[in-house]
């Protein structure tokens, strides 16, 4: 009997040993992954952030709206409906003074040459803030780094 129960109990505690070995390896290896996972996480946001930014258009509000206390927030550029090619801006504008008139829009591409251009009447309070789309002909096709002048 006790030769059966000295190997038993060897088993029993070779088991737990082998368990507690089992758990500490997987919470270090848990740890270890987590660490990476947020390294690499940071490093391919920062990456995302940097070929943004290179590939941003420039928006530019020409001198007289800025006086008029029109400024922008963010913008996206997409193709409408009709179109294959990124032809329809879309800017949040502020208001901060009263506002009545038309806006042009030019689209030019990164060298500076005019690729398109349309209008819109706005009327807006001081202290109102909207959202406008700015579709540009569908064959107007508003490249990455293009400058977006606002006039």
């Amino acid at each position: 009997m006790r030769q059966l129960l000295i190997p038993a109990i060897l088993t029993i505690l070779l088991s737990a040993s082998c368990s507690r070995i089992k758990e500490k390896t997987k919470n270090v290896i848990n740890k270890s992954g987590e660490t990476v996972g947020q390294s690499a996480t940071e490093f391919f946001e920062g990456v995302s952030e940097g070929v943004e930014k290179t590939l941003e258009c420039e928006i530019r509000l020409s001198k007289e709206l800025l006086d008029s206390g029109v400024r922008t927030g963010k913008y996206s550029i997409k193709n409408d409906t009709n179109s294959a090619n990124r032809n329809l801006l879309t800017i949040y504008l502020i208001f901060e003074k009263d506002f009545k008139q038309a806006l042009t829009v030019k689209a030019l591409d990164k060298a500076g040459l005019e690729i398109g251009r349309t209008y819109t009447q706005i009327d807006r309070k001081a202290g109102e803030t909207a959202y406008y789309d700015f579709t540009f002909d569908k064959r107007t096709d508003i490249e990455v780094r293009s400058i977006i002048e606002i006039e």
